[in-house]
């Protein structure tokens, strides 16, 4: 039986597992299936993502991200703060599938720079329970479909998000769905279901960003180039962006995170 030293953090409800690639020489299991086991909420320490540290050459850290279904994503905003906050510097580099993150940290509070946004596609008609639905599409580093609602908290979103993440519309990657509901000029409120974690999550970085774009871009709010996203967790993100000639650029995230314990994981 081999062992596994892991670190839980939290962002804004977003849990994940840390680990450091160098203490896994021993274990011949291939990372997809220690995120699967190390994950379960049942048999593991429980997450929805595991975040695996190794060296790199572009940056200060390298950052991949597995979902507990051990699907590898290319990017998880939450969890890149996650990464600024285990390392404990001020300033840091993270290079990612998407491209390389900057992070800052002061305390508990972490903010990502992400890379620019790309794809964006607004009011795509697709056909769900022989209904037509406008969703919006845009991609923050992982692909995310926006849909706007009215009564946020009475909304299906385990269902409709699954029935929205493997349409054939976003085939073959499939998309995470974020639900948004406005509250005022500055502040919306978010649902996500997560492609990988396949569920619900409390929080989700990437599309905490792609709902503030679509949601700018559709309704013409926050002028001043920050939006407040209310979570399922309750946490508040702050989101941030500049947009010059239609495109947008200088999109940072903003919230707490904090470690929750540190362990062992016997495989």
């Amino acid at each position: 039986m081999m062992k596994i030293k892991f670190t839980k953090m939290v962002a804004s409800g977003n849990d994940f597992a840390v680990i450091q690639k160098n203490r896994l020489s021993t274990i011949h299991y291939p990372l997809s299936t220690i995120a699967q086991k190390i994950c379960d909420r049942k048999n593991g320490t429980g997450a929805d993502g595991l975040l695996v540290l190794e060296k790199s050459k572009k940056a200060d850290i390298r950052m991949r991200i597995f979902n507990a279904d051990g699907s590898e994503a290319e990017m998880c905003g939450n969890g890149a703060r996650c990464i600024v906050k285990y390392i404990g510097q001020r300033n840091i580099q993270i290079e990612t599938k998407a491209g390389i993150i900057q992070g800052q940290a002061k305390g508990d509070n972490i903010k990502i720079k992400l890379t620019d946004p790309k794809n964006l596609k607004l009011n795509i008609p697709i056909q769900i329970n022989n209904r037509t639905l406008r969703i919006n599409f845009i991609n923050t580093g992982v692909p995310h479909a926006v849909i706007f609602v009215a009564g946020l908290e009475k909304m299906d979103v385990f269902n409709l998000g699954r029935q929205i993440r493997y349409h054939k519309e976003f085939a073959p990657a499939g998309t995470n769905v974020d639900f948004v509901e406005v509250l005022n000029n500055n502040s919306i409120s978010v649902r996500t279901y997560e492609r990988g974690v396949e569920d619900e999550t409390l929080a989700c970085g990437t599309g905490a960003v792609a709902s503030a774009i679509i949601t700018h871009c559709r309704l013409a709010i926050a002028d001043h180039g920050s939006i407040n996203v209310h979570t399922k967790s309750g946490e508040v993100l702050k989101v941030y962006f500049k947009k010059e000639k239609n495109k947008f650029k200088d999109l940072w995230l903003e919230g707490r995170v904090r470690v929750v314990y540190k362990g062992e994981y016997y495989v």
